[in-house]
């Protein structure tokens, strides 16, 4: 996965800035030697090639090496993927993740929008097919019947399924559904209910990666069967992954729940008392990448002042729930909240201007259309957004759920 990060950040980096010069910058390839067929890693400082490409190449490129599938439809997982402990599900070139389809799926269809605003239609078009035939295949093989499987062995056999006695459901599968907006909506709400049930733990304020952790099973899924169970990556709450399921909530439109998982989350919320200060152990004021799972270490957090996890939690909870998203000089609000806020305010800086929004919520909701107000004057119907101006003035915005 770590190729598809490129295009993923780019096409979030277009978002936000509409800066599509950017794509035409050019920049060196690297230079190093290949893995061996035995080799699994290799450590060396790569050299800086004379052959050059644009930004928008390389992201092509990195797009293109992702595009093989294995024999049940799905991208090859390799030496692992997001979750680099399982480095032997498909070190031997056959194995499949379906967390990879999800995430391989949000890159091609926001890269065929750019492919398309560049005339590269044959990419577009091929892209597209991708997208199709990976969904095809996804609902085909890798549908469990209350979850999405999480990935195929190097000899066919399942991750992530009830038939396993260990990883029996891992939420990667099951939140990256929903934020690629990929999967079939039953199943994806299907999904989610198994994550609600086996995965979130309310009492001890943590959502697991997968459960049960690895312990005894003869598959070797890779390194991660080194951790003791309940820690890291091995059946604990690992950050990055729990944000991410607050995503997915989002994703599904339920406010309400994902505002109350990112209260969970809040690492302030695991100190309230000397006795959670005391099972915690760690700072309350960062986030911690991992909390343990497991007695008799249940609730301790981990590696704290993560910034994948941070920067991850603060995008959640400013776009994600309290809805600001910035697009060039387009401001929006489009909230996902708790239907018991009633009100709450956003100061936005933007250069020498002050933006003070203030986001009504009367009725309740937890999302919804809104009324929009700029300097005391409406705007019309239909309008969602509002264009920020650098002006040295102070502008206040009012928004009604309606």
């Amino acid at each position: 996965d770590d190729l598809l990060w490129l295009p993923f950040v780019v096409s979030f980096y277009l978002k936000i800035t509409d800066d599509y010069a950017l794509l035409d910058e050019n920049i060196n390839f690297l230079n190093g030697p290949l893995l061996k067929i035995e080799q699994e890693d290799s450590y060396y400082t790569p050299e800086k090639s004379n052959i050059e490409g644009s930004i928008y190449e390389h992201c092509v490129r990195a797009i293109e090496h992702s595009l093989a599938l294995g024999t049940h439809g799905l991208p090859l997982m390799g030496g692992g993927d997001w979750n680099d402990g399982m480095n032997r599900v498909g070190h031997e070139g056959k194995g499949e993740s379906v967390w990879l389809a999800w995430f391989l799926i949000t890159n091609l269809n926001n890269f065929l929008k750019i492919a398309e605003s560049r005339a590269d239609h044959i990419n577009a078009l091929k892209w597209k097919r991708h997208i199709d035939k990976l969904k095809e295949s996804i609902e085909a093989n890798a549908w469990d019947g209350l979850w999405y499987r999480r990935a195929f062995y190097d000899d066919g056999s399942t991750l992530g399924s009830a038939q396993n006695s260990e990883c029996q459901i891992d939420s990667l599968a099951q939140s990256w559904a929903a934020i690629s907006k990929g999967g079939d909506k039953n199943k994806i709400k299907e999904a989610m209910n198994s994550v609600e049930k086996y995965l979130i733990k309310n009492d001890e304020k943590i959502i697991l990666l997968f459960t049960p952790p690895f312990d005894k099973s003869p598959k070797d899924p890779g390194y991660i069967k080194g951790y003791i169970p309940g820690v890291r990556e091995n059946g604990g709450q690992y950050s990055h992954a729990a944000i991410w399921c607050i995503k997915a909530y989002v994703e599904m439109g339920n406010g309400k729940r994902a505002t109350e998982l990112f209260s969970m989350l809040n690492p302030i919320n695991h100190s309230l008392t000397h006795t959670e200060a005391l099972r915690y152990r760690v700072e309350p004021y960062v986030i911690a990448a991992d909390i343990y799972s497991e007695p008799p270490h249940s609730g301790r957090g981990g590696w704290t002042w993560y910034t994948g996890s941070s920067g991850w939690m603060y995008q959640t909870g400013i776009e994600a729930i309290l809805g600001l998203t910035i697009s060039g000089n387009k401001l929006k609000i489009e909230p996902h909240i708790h239907p018991d806020w009633k009100t709450y305010k956003i100061y936005y800086q933007h250069f020498s201007s002050t933006y003070e929004i203030e986001i009504k919520n009367p009725l309740g909701l937890s999302m919804g259309r809104s009324k929009i107000s700029l300097d005391e004057k409406d705007l019309r119907a239909g309008v969602d957004s509002i264009e920020l101006i650098d002006d040295r003035a102070h502008h206040n915005v009012v928004i009604e759920l309606t």
